[in-house]
């Protein structure tokens, strides 16, 4: 019986697909021209989609809890490009800066520093140092480091040149560790230490020749506020997860009240984004490639392009990071079994917390894509959270691959579902898509294995 009616429904299923695919076959043949256009359309959006569930799954697949603090996160990457440039390049019309909200950001940051260098650094040191100095030294770098993110957000005009000592520093720690790998690979495991030294120096000239360019470089700012509003954005994904989440999990071990939690949060940073910026929809400065290219009979956004890029960048990174590091190997052991991976000594809740802020990074870059697109509002990361949902449900929820298959996938559906109808139908079609899925393709196109 069971067989029989699993049977009819996916009959069912095959008719209805077949019957869109021919509906849009049919309207392709009609208007190539406006197919190519809504194709453009779909890829755009599907974008957005593709990054909102790539960063989603990241969470969900490690953790097994839906995180809705991840749509507040679309939100602040926004918002905050919005705080830090609107009254420089919107002819001040809608000037803010709130001194409450750059304490608060301060004391966040300072607080995720201190938690960060009291678990990497406090275990080497410990017996070299008293524990009293050790955690004063760890205290003032942690306090400093809030101090500074508040300056940084009292003064967004001169964004390019608070910025520029803090990039100058990671290029040359960056490079430094990147050419040490390499080094250490030649060379068998035994570096030369004048190596190292030539090594030092060639970081250090080449971290302040980047600091001279940025701080020189005016038109940096506003893609310097990206960068800052993902991390930002990071780092109160990461303060929820350490500082509530993981007490949660401890006492209750319910997904129930974790979803209940993080949907009082999402409500909550909605709440005060209404109270500080209004309700009203504002418009973003204009990024890079907002000339429109005719291509094909249509046309398309040198940013939708970019847009497009950056999913398929972040796909590279996560499939990276995932499969060919000592941290996605611990990511995929915890999602597998977090008990098991405590055992065998994995620190779960340093790399759970990792885990949460790259996700939020994701989610801001993909608030700050679409505001960029459209307008912004405060209401805008519970309906990106949804279509991140959508997306991962249809190609395959806790599948990296499915993550990025089904956001293309839904913005495509999106836009050639709406081809006789207005736009406000896609919300709908979106939705409907989401109940067939359930109903009849529960594992989605890309099941996980």
């Amino acid at each position: 019986m069971i067989a029989q009616r699993v049977s009819l429904n996916n009959l069912l299923a095959i008719v209805l697909t077949a019957a869109a695919a021919a509906y849009v076959g049919w309207k392709i043949s009609q208007s190539p021209d406006q197919a190519v256009q809504f194709a453009f359309n779909g890829l755009s959006v599907g974008a957005v989609y593709a990054i909102l569930a790539m960063g989603f799954t990241l969470v969900y697949s490690t953790v097994w809890f839906f995180d809705l603090y991840y749509g507040a996160a679309a939100a602040l990457g926004a918002y905050g490009v919005f705080y830090l440039r609107s009254q420089e390049t919107l002819g001040g019309l809608y000037a803010v800066n709130n001194v409450f909200v750059n304490v608060l950001f301060a004391a966040v940051t300072a607080g995720v520093v201190a938690w960060a260098l009291y678990e990497s650094l406090y275990p080497r040191f410990r017996a070299r140092f008293s524990p009293i100095v050790l955690r004063a030294i760890l205290g003032l770098v942690a306090a400093g480091a809030g101090v500074y993110t508040g300056y940084v957000l009292s003064f967004p005009k001169d964004l390019h040149l608070t910025l520029s000592p803090v990039i100058a520093i990671g290029v040359a720690v960056a490079f430094t560790w990147s050419l040490y790998q390499v080094l250490q690979g030649v060379c068998a495991g035994r570096v030369l230490l004048g190596l190292v030294s030539i090594t030092g120096l060639v970081a250090a000239a080449l971290g302040a020749y980047c600091g001279y360019l940025i701080a020189t470089t005016p038109d940096s700012k506003l893609y310097l506020s990206w960068g800052l509003s993902c991390f930002l954005a990071g780092i109160v994904g990461l303060a929820f997860y350490r500082g509530l989440y993981v007490y949660m999990r401890e006492r209750s071990r319910s997904p129930l009240i974790m979803l209940v939690a993080s949907l009082g949060i999402l409500l909550a940073i909605t709440a005060l984004t209404s109270i500080v910026f209004e309700s009203t929809p504002r418009p973003l400065p204009e990024a890079l490639g907002n000339d429109p290219l005719a291509i094909a009979g249509a046309t398309i956004k040198g940013f939708n392009v970019f847009t497009v890029g950056v999913a398929l960048v972040g796909f590279l990174f996560l499939q990276f990071l995932l499969k060919q590091t000592a941290f996605g190997k611990a990511v995929r052991a915890i999602g597998d079994d977090e008990e098991v991976s405590k055992v065998v000594g994995i620190n779960t809740t340093t790399v759970i917390a990792v885990v949460f802020f790259i996700g939020a990074i994701y989610a801001a870059m993909a608030g700050l894509l679409s505001g960029h697109d459209t307008a912004i509002q405060p209401r805008m990361g519970l309906l990106l959270l949804l279509k991140g949902w959508i997306a991962s449900v249809v190609g395959g929820i806790g599948n990296l691959q499915g993550a990025i298959v089904g956001g293309f996938v839904l913005g495509m559906i999106e836009q050639f579902g709406i081809w006789d109808l207005a736009g406000e139908w896609r919300d709908v079609i979106s939705f409907l898509l989401l109940i067939l899925f359930l109903s009849f393709w529960p594992t989605g196109l890309l099941p996980r294995k």
